[in-house]
């Protein structure tokens, strides 16, 4: 599968082995970690995407290998942690219904969950496809490389009722990668296709800001600096609905490189994180990773700059917590090469709340959930007794 997360990922645990000794962490105390699910293969394996809370009270979300089929599952948890698979994709021959469910769930109007599968479908290029809370699926789209291909991000929904979302590769100029909209119904129109100066590779879901605007990252491309393999490093954009888009910041390296993550919105602009650079020392030359912020105007400050000893390899956005400040998780970085949570002050303080080990997960991907007042829940992509991911909640201190 063509997965920048997991290219990333074993490239990191392969090589953080020699920094593990020099590694140090400041951790926040009375944090409550639980570990709530690990996956066994059968009922899913490695999800790498977040977890959402539905009207009827249970969370739902995606793992994207394991299930029935060993390619990938659609599953809810109850509050008390109780898993069970809704589906298992490659159902049908050929793997018809979708292969590679990479991206998370956004719940419609409609109560109906939908998502989008990296390969699979009609040309194997992928799908966005719609499931109940009972667990029937059905493919809207089957992805055809002109109009998008290898989907990995969740969609969101405009207030329309229409879905946005994007697509990694494909696209009508040179594979670049594309942004469209579906209806609930299934009809597809195809709205950006990047060329590279533009930006490249959109692996991140968008965000729709308050002005109504999308706003997102590619993971490379832009019209900034090389960064490693002979192409740019990435950029911020601002699309309207209707397709304009506006490229806002292309890094260069030392303010970030690789942004995979999806923006959140503040009162102050936007919060996001890059995969590498900042050019601190790290096994990349270019960085552990970066948070930045950005205005709506493309005003880019880089706010840390990640270092080992209190994370590294940022691959997934940051959540809004209730409290003001930012959560989020690194895959590798602090205590061991496992990734770790951590807690961000507007400001740019980042304080270490957990330290994977392993056991109870390993390489999280995805954006943390808050669903009370300093209760958070998190999937991590490995790890667990099988080594096929982890579901956790982390309950922070009560004095917020």
């Amino acid at each position: 599968m063509n997965n920048p997360q997991c290219r990333w990922l074993s490239v990191l645990k392969s090589v953080c082995v020699v920094f593990a000794a020099c590694m140090a962490v400041i951790a926040a105390p009375a944090q409550t970690f639980t570990s709530l699910v690990d996956f066994s293969g059968s009922d899913g394996a490695n999800p790498e995407t977040s977890l959402i809370l539905s009207t009827d009270g249970n969370f739902y979300g995606t793992a994207a290998q394991g299930g029935a089929n060993g390619h990938g599952s659609v599953f809810q948890l109850t509050p008390g942690g109780t898993l069970t698979t809704l589906y298992s994709f490659c159902s049908l021959a050929s793997c018809a219904d979708g292969n590679a469910p990479e991206g998370g769930l956004v719940q419609g109007t409609d109560g109906n969950f939908y998502g989008t599968t990296q390969i699979g479908g009609a040309y194997n290029y992928g799908t966005i496809f719609k499931i109940t809370s009972a667990g029937t699926l059905t493919t809207l789209h089957s992805f055809h490389f002109a109009d998008g291909a290898y989907p990995q991000a969740a969609l969101v929904q405009a207030p329309s009722g229409t879905f946005y979302g994007t697509a990694r590769q494909g696209g009508l100029v040179g594979g670049d990668g594309a942004i469209f909209k579906i209806t609930p119904a299934g009809a597809f129109a195809a709205l950006h296709s990047f060329s590279g100066s533009d930006g490249a590779y959109p692996s991140a879901s968008l965000v729709r800001a308050s002005d109504g605007n999308f706003y997102g990252t590619t993971e490379i491309g832009g019209s900034g600096t090389y960064c490693g393999v002979g192409t740019e490093c990435g950029t911020v954009f601002k699309m309207t609905p209707t397709g304009t888009l506006t490229t806002l910041h292309s890094f260069d390296g030392t303010d970030g490189t690789d942004p995979l993550s999806t923006l959140v919105e503040t009162s102050s602009g936007f919060y996001g994180t890059t995969y590498q650079g900042g050019n601190l020392s790290c096994d990349s030359p270019y960085g552990c990773g970066t948070v930045f912020k950005i205005t709506p105007s493309g005003t880019l400050t880089t706010l840390h700059r990640f270092h080992l000893t209190d994370g590294a390899f940022p691959g997934s956005g940051l959540a809004l917590g209730s409290d003001g400040n930012l959560y989020g998780t690194t895959t590798s970085g602090a205590e061991g090469i496992y990734g770790t949570v951590f807690e961000m002050t507007p400001e740019g303080a980042v304080t270490t709340l957990h330290s994977f080990a392993d056991t109870d997960g390993s390489g999280p991907l995805g954006v943390l959930l808050e669903v009370s007042n300093g209760t958070f829940y998190g999937t991590t992509t490995f790890g667990g007794t099988s080594n096929d991911g982890t579901i956790f909640s982390l309950t922070l201190a009560p004095a917020r």
